[in-house]
């Protein structure tokens, strides 16, 4: 995306003073630093819950699903209710990612790296639990067509629990590879930068070669266009077909044509929600205030703001299509989530997911992070009560009084659903350690438009030049060419190198070696080791004398300039790699 004028009334979405070479050490930092106590104090915590998940889930395959508090009648309770639960939080990723990037929404690039992430981990969670409920876990495959060499049995492609398996696998299938695509790059950006052999070979691997040139730009953005093509529709066919679970029966309560609309803002409501969760940790604990701050929040909350009303227009409708039809049945089911013996949960349904959502129509309070960062958990809450009470209290009051009986949910059930919080935790942990959180390349293309260094005057004007006064020490003239402001302290280095006479080019030499220091042959280091600096390159910066890191490690933006003037090639290419910072880390590392 290039650089676009923004209107000045607009708030910055990257603050402080950065450049691109700081958003790329903001961004590395977790990854090439030793990982702080506290990564490893939740690890630690996020993994014995997951151990205990586990061994619930061994433990119930062992003994058969009977060790759930589910009854002849009440055959889906906690298990479904989770089911729903996780495949509606892996909803916002995509929609940030995809439907986002299409409208071309620039306050997503800070956070849709971590909700592509929390959207694989979420699926993968959900898909555990139809595969535990099954009973016999290792024969789920049946649920795939298989050739007749299986046997005569064939799967019901009428039934939308089957639809499930081909939505949610499909959309897993096009989130990971959405995922990995815009990691490319930030890989290879990790890898340009790592010098342990070990590390630096993973992460070649996993770039794939990428080199950024033209052509590899080119196709990652198609690439990236058609597959934001392929996945917005499934962001609503996906819960749509979810929702054909329930709206396809007879049960009164379920047989609703609202549901796939109600769905689908459900998940929305409860992804967002969960995005906020994680992202306002990310940002502090890797300190990335500056790429995630206030107004990406207001952002998101207006989304579940509006989510959030959409939902509770759905639950006001079912009401009065209960009503308006006539049918005992229908109404009785709604009157039982009302004032039966499951009532409890269904006013905190209402309460976490219509009222709390209308609180953020005050500005002051959704542009507070501690006010939500409560409600983005409270709202998680009542979407999990929601599903429960779609479920449970359907369920447990059927036709005949002689059917109706009470769910109590068993350690096991308890477990598993906490369970996979704990596996939850640790992947997003592990994946915050080891891979980037902000998309870095995306990241760097706003910084010029909406970056608060630049937009006192679009590109570099007077908000770039107040924070750069010590490196532009040339002349700047004022917008009426009414004075001229010079820097007398240092020489001006001519911007145009075409013109330098022979005589001009060895005065720039001997002036560059007087502020860097001489260098020798014998002393050299291998300066292909910095990034940007290939064979030919290498060779050249010998020939002017420049040999070691440390002579390199010297360079400012004046020491740019002059080697510019000299090399004739590449202008800007040391400054925008960094030369110097790259210098200085190899030098610490020999």
């Amino acid at each position: 995306m290039s650089a676009v004028k923004e209107a000045d009334i607009r708030e910055p979405l990257i603050l402080g003073d950065k450049t691109y070479h700081q958003i790329t050490e903001d961004v590395c930092r977790p990854i090439e630093n030793p990982a702080p106590r506290g990564w490893y104090i939740l690890l630690t915590i996020s993994g014995i819950i997951a151990l205990y998940g586990i061994g619930c889930i061994t433990y119930l395959i062992g003994e058969g699903i009977g060790t759930w508090g589910l009854k002849n009648y009440v055959d889906w309770a906690w298990d479904i209710t989770n089911f729903v639960w996780w495949v509606g939080i892996g909803h916002a990723g995509t929609l940030i990612s995809a439907v986002l990037l299409l409208f071309r929404q620039k306050w997503r690039m800070a956070v849709n790296r971590s909700a592509e992430a929390m959207t694989i981990f979420a699926v993968i969670m959900a898909a555990i639990f139809p595969g535990i409920h099954m009973g016999r876990i290792w024969v789920s495959y049946w649920v795939l067509p298989l050739p007749n060499q299986f046997g005569s049995l064939w799967v019901n492609f009428n039934s939308p629990l089957l639809w499930d398996v081909f939505a949610i696998s499909t959309y897993f299938s096009v989130s990971l590879v959405f995922w990995y695509i815009g990691l490319i790059p930030d890989f290879a950006t990790i890898r340009d930068r790592l010098t342990k052999p070990l590390p630096k070979k993973i992460y070649g691997i996993m770039s794939f070669g990428w080199s950024g040139r033209a052509k590899h730009w080119n196709r990652f953005e198609i690439v990236s266009l058609v597959l934001a093509g392929i996945a917005t529709p499934l962001v609503f066919s996906v819960h749509s077909i979810v929702s054909f679970d329930f709206a396809t029966s007879v049960i009164p309560g379920w047989h609703t044509t609202i549901f796939p609309p109600y769905f689908v803002a459900g998940a929305v409501f409860s992804g967002f929600a969960m995005v906020q969760t994680l992202m306002l940790i990310v940002r502090k604990v890797m300190r990335l205030e500056a790429y995630i701050h206030v107004k990406h929040i207001e952002y998101m909350n207006i989304v579940i703001m509006v989510t959030g009303s959409l939902v509770g227009i759905a639950y006001l409708t079912e009401l009065f299509m209960a009503w308006y039809s006539g049918v005992e049945y229908e109404s009785y089911a709604f009157l039982n989530r009302a004032t039966g013996p499951l009532s409890w949960s269904y006013w905190v349904m209402m309460t976490c997911n219509v009222i709390s959502p209308q609180l953020m129509w005050v500005k002051k309070w959704r542009r507070n992070l501690m006010f939500t960062f409560i409600m983005s958990i409270v709202v998680n809450i009542g979407m999990w009560f929601e599903r429960f009470v779609i479920i449970v209290t359907s369920l447990h009051r059927g036709h005949l009084p002689a059917t109706w009986t009470d769910f109590y949910p068993t350690w096991v059930d308890v477990g598993v659903f906490i369970g996979t919080i704990g596996i939850f935790s640790v992947l997003y942990l592990l994946y915050a350690r080891f891979f980037p959180v902000l998309a870095i390349s995306e990241v760097k293309t706003i910084l010029k438009s909406s970056g608060e260094n630049y937009k006192g005057d679009f590109g570099a004007g007077k908000g770039y030049y107040t924070h750069h006064e010590e490196d532009h020490h040339e002349e700047v003239v004022v917008e009426h060419k009414e004075e001229v402001i010079e820097e007398p302290k240092i020489e001006k280095v001519e911007e145009s190198t075409e013109d330098l006479s022979e005589s001009q080019v060895e005065e720039n030499r001997q002036n560059l070696l007087s502020r860097i220091g001489e260098g020798s042959a014998e002393n050299a280091d291998d300066l292909k080791l910095i990034s940007g600096v290939g064979p030919v390159l290498e060779k050249t910066l010998n020939s002017i004398g420049i040999f070691t890191f440390e002579q390199v490690s010297k360079m400012t933006k004046t020491e740019y300039d002059l080697l510019d003037s000299i090399t004739k090639s590449f202008p800007g290419r040391a400054e925008r790699d960094d030369w110097a910072s790259q210098a200085k880390q190899l030098m610490n590392n020999k």
